[in-house]
C-alpha cells in the first residue's frame, strides 16, 4: 500500500514539474531602439497589407465564409496600384491617422473635443457609427453622448475598432494606458461593444511588442474588457471553441455564426445577413490570429474568408501579428510593392507610411517615459503593465428587433405610422431629386423635420442633403413605454428640388422574438 502511495506522490511531483507553466507577463521589458521601431513599422505596415488584401471581398460575404476555391489576389505592385486607384478603401488607415496627426499637432493630452473636431469636419466620407458621431459633433452633441446608444443607432458597430491601432501602437506593452488613451476618443463614435472592440485591439497590439505568443495576446487581453459584456462572452467563446477544435477554424466559424450573428442595434444589419458589429468581426480577427498560429499568410488567409467586414479583419489581424513579428520577419511575399508604396500619402492626409513609421516611434518613447518606462540613448525599458478591465457599459439593452417594415415613401409634408413595442428607427435620407453626376451629392441645403410621438413634441432635427454631413437615420428612439405608439414627422421646409426617402421602419420589443421550428 506504502509502495502504490509513494509511487502516485512520485508521479503526481513528476506531472507538476514537467506541466508546461501558464504564460506570466513581465514587469518590465527591455529592447533596443532598432527593435522598437521594428515592430511599429510591422504594425503599421501589417494593416495596409491585410486591408489591401481583403478589399475585394469587404461586405461581399456577408453570413457566409469565402471557400476556400475562390482565389484571392496578390501580385507584385498590388498595394501601390491600390493606394492610387482605389484610396478609399483605406477609410481604417485615414481615421487613424486623424487622430495620430492631432497627437502630434495638440500632444499626448491633447483634449477628445480636438479629436472629435479634426474627424468631424474632415473631408473625407463615413458611414455608420462614425457618420452618427460625426452628425452629433457638427449639430452640438460632444463626446461621449455623441457615440452613446441613445444617440447613435450604430453606438456597437465596428467603427473604433477598426480605428483603434494607434493606441495600442503608442502604448507598447501597456495594454491599461491603449484603453486610456482610446477611451475619449472611442466614445465620439462608438459606446459599449463598440468601444470595447478598440480597447481589445489596442489591447492586442500593445502586448504583441512583449510576447510571440500569438495565444497569449489573445487571452490576455481579453482581461481589459468586462466579463459580464456581450463582447467578452463572444471572444471567450472563440477561444474555448478554438480549443475544442483546434485543427477546424470553419467549424468555430460556424459556433460563432449560430450564437452570435444576430444583430440589434446598427438598423442596416437587422433581418439580414450583413454585419457589421464589432464583436463578430472581432470574433473573425481572433478567428484568424489563433487558427493563423503565428503564421502571416494563414492568419491573412482565414480572418479574410471569414467574411462580413473582410478588409479591416484581416488590417487588424495583419497589424497585430506584424508587430509582434516586426517589419523585418514579415514574409517577402507579402511586403511584395511594399516600398514603392511607403512614400504615398493615404488620402484625405499629408501623411504616408514612412511619414508614420516615424510618428510613432516618437510617441511610443514619449508614452513609455510617461508610465514608469526609460528611454537611455538606444536601450528601452517597458514598464509592462497587467491588463485591467475597463469599466461595464452595454448598448441596446432590454430591447429586441421585433420587425423591418418596407416603407420606401418619399416624405414631401407629413408622415403618420403606428407601431406596438418600445423603440424604433425610422430610416433613410435627404438627397437631391436629381443627383450630381459622379458621386454624392455635397449640396448644402438642409430640411428641418420634426419628430412627434404619441402627439408630444419629440425632437425638431436637421436632415442636410449633403453626404458629408448627412443624418445616418431620419429619427429613432427607444425606452419608450411597452405598448402601441403613433410616430409623426412633419417637414418644415418642404423643397421640390430636393427630397426625404423613407426606407424602413425599424420597431423594437422588450423581449426576443423567436420562432419554434
Amino acid at each position: 500500500m506504502k509502495k502504490v502511495f509513494f509511487l502516485a506522490l512520485s508521479l503526481t511531483v513528476l506531472a507538476a514539474f514537467q506541466r508546461p507553466k501558464p504564460a506570466v507577463t513581465p514587469k518590465a521589458v527591455t529592447m533596443s531602439k532598432a527593435a522598437l521601431q521594428n515592430k511599429i513599422k510591422g504594425g503599421w505596415a501589417g494593416q495596409v497589407i491585410g486591408c489591401t488584401f481583403g478589399g475585394p471581398t469587404e461586405f461581399r460575404y456577408p453570413g457566409t465564409m469565402i471557400n476556400d476555391y475562390q482565389k484571392i489576389p496578390w501580385y507584385d505592385g498590388y498595394i501601390k496600384h491600390t493606394m492610387i486607384n482605389n484610396p478609399g478603401l483605406y477609410d481604417d488607415l485615414y481615421m487613424d491617422l486623424t487622430f495620430v496627426d492631432v497627437f502630434e499637432k495638440s500632444g499626448l493630452d491633447a483634449p477628445t473635443d480636438a479629436h472629435a473636431k479634426a474627424y468631424a469636419n474632415a473631408e473625407y466620407m463615413l458611414w455608420h457609427a462614425n457618420q452618427a458621431g460625426r452628425y452629433n459633433i457638427l449639430n452640438g452633441i460632444k463626446a461621449p453622448e455623441s457615440g452613446h446608444w441613445l444617440n447613435n443607432p450604430h453606438a456597437d458597430d465596428i467603427d473604433f475598432q477598426i480605428e483603434a491601432d494607434f493606441s495600442g501602437l503608442m502604448a507598447p506593452g501597456m495594454p491599461n494606458t491603449a484603453a486610456q488613451l482610446g477611451d475619449g476618443i472611442g466614445h465620439i463614435m462608438n459606446y459599449g461593444d463598440g468601444w470595447y472592440g478598440g480597447v481589445y485591439v489596442g489591447a492586442m497590439y500593445s502586448l504583441a511588442f512583449v510576447s510571440t505568443d500569438i495565444n497569449y495576446v489573445v487571452k490576455e487581453a481579453l482581461k481589459t474588457i468586462p466579463a459580464q459584456s456581450t463582447f467578452y462572452q463572444c471572444i471567450a467563446d472563440v477561444i474555448k471553441w478554438h480549443a475544442k477544435y483546434p485543427n477546424d477554424w470553419k467549424q468555430t466559424w460556424f459556433e460563432t455564426q449560430r450564437k452570435w450573428s444576430d444583430e440589434v442595434g446598427c438598423p442596416d444589419g437587422v433581418h439580414v445577413p450583413f454585419n457589421i458589429d464589432a464583436k463578430i468581426n472581432a470574433a473573425y480577427i481572433v478567428i484568424g490570429l489563433l487558427y493563423g498560429g503565428g503564421d502571416f499568410t494563414k492568419t491573412m488567409e482565414i480572418s479574410t474568408r471569414c467574411g462580413q467586414d473582410s478588409d479591416c479583419n484581416p488590417s487588424s489581424a495583419g497589424g497585430i501579428l506584424g508587430t509582434m513579428m516586426g517589419y523585418d520577419k514579415i514574409p517577402a511575399y507579402w511586403k511584395m510593392g511594399l516600398t514603392e508604396a511607403e512614400d504615398i500619402d493615404f488620402k484625405y492626409t499629408t501623411m504616408s507610411l514612412n511619414d508614420v513609421y516615424h510618428m510613432g516611434l516618437k510617441h511610443a518613447l514619449e508614452v513609455i517615459r510617461k508610465n514608469g518606462g526609460q528611454v537611455s540613448g538606444d536601450n528601452i525599458t517597458i514598464a509592462v503593465q497587467t491588463p485591467k478591465a475597463v469599466r461595464l457599459e452595454q448598448s441596446f439593452t432590454g430591447h429586441f428587433p421585433i420587425e423591418k417594415k418596407n416603407i420606401h415613401k418619399e416624405l414631401t409634408d407629413e408622415y403618420t405610422v403606428d407601431f406596438d413595442g418600445i423603440g424604433f428607427v425610422l430610416m433613410g435620407h435627404a438627397s437631391a431629386k436629381s443627383p450630381a453626376p459622379g458621386g454624392p451629392s455635397n449640396t448644402s441645403y438642409v430640411f428641418n423635420a420634426e419628430l412627434h410621438v404619441d402627439g408630444k413634441l419629440v425632437e425638431t432635427a436637421k436632415l442636410p442633403v449633403s453626404f458629408i454631413a448627412r443624418r445616418h437615420e431620419l429619427f429613432w428612439k427607444y425606452q419608450l413605454p411597452k405598448g402601441k405608439h403613433t410616430i409623426r414627422v412633419k417637414v418644415l421646409n418642404p423643397n421640390p428640388e430636393y427630397t426625404i426617402r423613407m426606407s424602413h421602419l425599424l420597431t423594437y420589443g422588450d423581449k426576443p422574438l423567436k420562432t419554434e421550428l
